[in-house]
């Protein structure tokens, strides 16, 4: 196996894809030769143009809708990629809302949609993969986390709590899939340049990396990629930051 495909053979399921970081780890995955999985909760065009740019590379790929916030829904997710591809040894659990709520006004149902898609949506989707990434003979699962779950940021307490939330689920989920030899890690990616609906959050207003730019979703990728690789079978339970310098705790 070359190095260039390193996950040849592979399929993966990432959660989020039809645009910005989630897209960019799709074609990541499909570039070493892994089989995708395309999902969005409601973005059927981006989600199926992101599955056409990995074919008309020669990668495979396939595309489902699901709410990951819902168990019926975040399961016929792995359901939709064991039907297309056979197996799944991938899991990349990047879906979230981000938004920012003073907490006055952040009334609960907007709490729970936040805890929903990013937090629960993890774990759903963990626990349908798991048997399918057992009788794989293992597999990796990668959590998008943030920054802000680190730094702490105004405006964004379910944002926040989500996120910080996946940092413990990344370790607890290392130990209990252990004996299955699938690893569970966290990538907490920092300013990334993305495309963005309405304002950019305020807690990146005024702020640079030490490296003096932002990061793209493609270098973001290039470490997920990694962490689902044959290099990195024995990194689990970790969370590795990637924002330029501009947090190292």
């Amino acid at each position: 196996m070359s190095v260039e495909h390193e996950l040849a053979g592979r399929v993966a399921v990432v959660t989020g894809s039809a645009r910005n970081i989630g897209r960019a780890i799709a074609l990541a995955l499909a570039d070493g030769g892994a089989a995708v999985l395309v999902s969005a909760k409601r973005a059927r065009a981006e989600a199926d143009a992101v599955a056409g740019e990995i074919r008309a590379k020669g990668g495979q790929s396939a595309v489902a809708l699901a709410d990951v916030g819902d168990p019926a829904s975040a399961a016929s997710l792995i359901d939709a990629a064991v039907k297309a591809f056979g197996r799944v040894d991938i899991l990349v659990n990047n879906a979230s809302v981000r938004r920012e709520t003073d907490l006055a006004a952040l009334e609960y149902a907007e709490w729970r949609d936040i805890l929903a898609t990013t937090l629960d949506g993890a774990y759903l989707c963990a626990r349908a993969a798991l048997p399918h990434l057992a009788a794989a003979g293992g597999g990796s699962i990668v959590n998008i986390g943030g920054l802000s779950s680190h730094t702490g940021a105004s405006r964004r307490a379910h944002v926040i709590a989500a996120k910080a939330g996946l940092v413990g689920l990344t370790r607890a989920l290392a130990h209990d899939l252990a004996p299955h030899q699938i690893t569970v890690n966290c990538v907490a990616p920092g300013m990334i340049d993305t495309a963005r609906v309405g304002a950019e959050p305020a807690h990146h207003a005024g702020k640079t990396p030490p490296v003096g730019r932002r990061g793209t979703p493609e270098e973001v990728a290039s470490l997920v990629r990694f962490l689902c690789g044959p290099g990195a079978r024995y990194i689990t339970g970790q969370t590795i930051h990637i924002n330029g310098g501009l947090f190292t705790g």
